[in-house]
C-alpha cells in the first residue's frame, strides 16, 4: 500500500503570516547574518538544517535556539533521498532528528528533503518520524545559483500572501546574495502588515 504523500508549500489562513525558511546551515558566516535580520524586527524564521553542519557548529545551532526560531531535519549529508535504500535513508534522518534533540532539548517536527527530491518509498520512511514534510512556493527564485539579489526578491515577492512558505538557503557556498534579498523582503512583508513566523506556528494557525 503506498502512503500519501502531503508536503505544504503554503498553508490556507486566514492570518497576514509568512514563514521565511533557510536550508543547508548552519553556516558561520551567513546564519549569523539571517539571525541579525529577523532580531532585529523581532520575527521568526525556520532553520532546516544538516547534522553534519550542526555537528560542527553547535554554538550556532544553540544562537538559534535561544532566539526561539525553529530547527528542521534537512537530513545527515544532503543526499538525493530517492538514490538511497530505505536503511540508509531512515540513517539520514534518524541522525539529523538525534542531533536536534540533544543540542536543542526538542524533538523536530518537520523536515524537508534535500532539492525536493521525494517519492513514496522515501515517504513511508518520514511518516516513522511523524513530520509535515514542508516545500515552498519560491524555488525560481533559485537563490542558491547567485542569479542577483533583484531577481531573488522579484520571484520570492510573486509568492508572498498569507501563509506563503518561502526557501531561502544560508549554508553551500556564497549566499550574499540571498542575505540581502531577504533584508529587503522582510522590510517589504512587515510594511504589508504580515508577521513573519516559523513553520509550525504557521501550520498551527492553519489547524485551528
Amino acid at each position: 500500500m503506498s502512503s500519501q504523500i502531503n508536503i505544504y508549500h503554503s498553508v490556507h489562513t486566514a492570518l497576514k503570516m509568512v514563514a521565511f525558511t533557510f536550508d543547508d546551515g548552519p553556516n558561520p558566516q551567513y546564519t549569523p547574518e539571517v539571525l541579525d535580520i529577523f532580531n532585529e524586527c523581532n520575527g521568526k524564521a525556520t532553520f532546516f538544517m544538516i547534522g553534519e553542519k550542526m555537528k560542527e557548529y553547535p554554538d550556532i545551532v544553540s544562537d538559534v535556539v535561544l532566539k526561539d526560531h525553529e530547527i528542521g531535519n534537512h537530513t545527515w549529508s544532503h543526499p538525493m533521498l530517492t538514490q538511497l535504500n530505505q536503511e540508509k535513508c531512515r540513517e539520514e534522518l534518524e541522525l539529523t532528528h538525534s542531533i536536534i534533540m540533544e543540542l536543542t532539548g526538542s524533538t523536530p517536527a518537520i523536515f524537508r528533503p534535500p532539492f525536493f527530491d521525494y517519492n513514496e518509498e522515501v515517504n513511508s520512511v518520514v511518516m516513522d518520524f511523524n513530520y509535515d514534510v514542508i516545500g515552498a512556493l519560491n524555488p525560481d527564485a533559485t537563490d542558491w545559483e547567485m542569479p542577483g539579489v533583484e531577481h531573488i526578491i522579484s520571484k520570492s515577492r510573486n509568492h508572498i500572501g498569507n501563509g506563503s512558505i518561502l526557501l531561502f538557503h544560508d549554508g553551500f557556498g556564497d549566499r550574499s546574495q540571498t542575505v540581502e534579498a531577504v533584508r529587503t523582503l522582510v522590510q517589504e512583508v512587515l510594511s504589508d502588515g504580515y508577521q513573519l513566523v516559523t513553520i509550525s506556528e504557521l501550520l498551527k494557525s492553519a489547524r485551528k
